[in-house]
């Protein structure tokens, strides 16, 4: 049963709002690439790194945001996080150099972290059990969308206004936010569960969770998960431009392909839960992942890239994806039942670190052609599934089956 109070009937909706802040934040510009070069007068390759801008600071900030909100509440720091939000991206907005863009992508990945670590960690204040699963797929389904609409938006701003207007959007959307969740969002988190935040517990607290090997693996495995599935976001622009052939408004294509494969996820395990344990759950996703990495392997063997079936397995892989992460969320949070801001907090660290190096190092290097890009993405499902088969091998030998 629910623990936040009854008016918050619109919580599930704030949750996916504030979870979609990083896809709008990642996926909006992609399509204004080219044209930021050419305002800037450099490389597309450099423009490539305002993605690392911000998803670096985004990681290193989620050490602090979960912790912060374990000790003064979820709800002040999201205020907070989404106000910072809005003055960062009209800093990207007003940038008249490359330096000042990188620096205030920098300072949207400091703020943004707030809600979408936060997000989760409200779920599970809130929800219980089978509720909670329930609930963490209807944020995901909501969610979904984002990835989807994003770079069309994005697409259409560029070809209207220009690519300021990407960020003057994402200025607008975090204020609109800022006002829903200051009217609408309560406090999940009761003062008789905070954390006293002080260096030597605080630091107690981290080496509780980050040095806790299920921890580790868990959040190892959905970050590898959701990576394959994130390089193609990436690597859009040269996905769609290069290898495809195609316009600025045409970024749909492999992003409705994600929508699709988002919300069937979601959508399944909302029917499973309480169907399905959460293992057998995460068992069913990988089944389906693999199915779509290896079509698309397969495809360029015979093939040329081409549409729809170089986008077809985006919607295979983002169904397994989307499978998987509700109930390996729930399942890392719930080893950390008094830190779960924190437990939260990191998990969207590591998952931040992961889609970093992936927008500094395996994006540029998977990008050469369709073909390499689909063998990053088999590469990705590999390492996750090794990760879930050592976490499992690990609770076997502790006894706990």
């Amino acid at each position: 049963m629910p623990t936040v109070p009854r008016h918050s009937r619109w919580l599930p909706l704030l949750i996916a709002g504030l979870a979609t802040i990083g896809p709008f934040t990642i996926d909006t510009y992609l399509p204004s690439f080219p044209a930021i070069a050419a305002e800037m007068a450099t490389t597309e390759v450099l423009i490539q790194q305002t993605l690392t801008a911000y998803l670096i600071p985004f990681a290193v900030m989620m050490l602090f945001h979960g912790a912060i909100s374990d000790a003064v509440g979820r709800r002040p720091v999201i205020l907070v996080g989404l106000g910072g939000y809005v003055l960062a991206s009209i800093g990207c907005a007003m940038a008249d150099s490359m330096t000042m863009l990188l620096i205030c992508r920098a300072l949207q990945g400091l703020v943004a972290g707030a809600s979408t670590a936060l997000s989760r960690a409200v779920v599970r204040d809130a929800y219980q059990g089978v509720e909670a699963q329930r609930q963490m797929s209807r944020v995901m389904l909501i969610f979904s969308i984002a990835p989807a609409i994003a770079p069309i938006i994005g697409g259409a701003l560029q070809t209207w206004f220009g690519w300021r207007a990407n960020f003057w959007f994402l200025s607008l959307f975090g204020a609109l936010l800022f006002i829903a969740c200051h009217r609408y969002l309560p406090e999940t988190l009761p003062a008789s569960a905070r954390q006293r935040f002080a260096a030597a517990p605080l630091l107690a607290a981290y080496r509780l969770v980050a040095l806790n090997p299920k921890f580790i693996l868990l959040a190892g495995t959905s970050s590898l998960s959701f990576a394959g599935f994130f390089l193609y976001v990436l690597s859009a622009p040269a996905f769609i431009y290069r290898h495809l052939g195609l316009t600025a408004h045409d970024f749909a294509w492999l992003f409705m392909a994600g929508v699709i494969g988002m919300m069937l996820g979601a959508t399944l395990s909302g029917r499973l839960a309480g169907k399905f344990s959460a293992r057998r759950t995460v068992w069913l996703s990988f089944s389906i992942m693999f199915a779509g990495v290896a079509y698309n392997n397969l495809f360029y063997l015979a093939f040329p890239p081409q549409l729809p079936w170089s986008v077809a397995h985006q919607v295979i892989v983002a169904t397994g994806m989307a499978l998987a992460m509700p109930s390996l969320t729930l399942m890392l949070l719930d080893l950390f039942p008094r830190n779960r801001g924190m437990a939260a907090s990191l998990q969207s660290c590591v998952q931040s670190m992961v889609a970093g190096f992936v927008a500094a190092i395996a994006s540029p290097l998977f990008s050469a052609t369709a073909a390499t890009m689909a063998f990053g993405g088999l590469l990705f499902a590999l390492a996750a599934l090794m990760l879930w088969l050592a976490y499992l091998w690990l609770l076997r030998t502790r006894g706990q089956t």
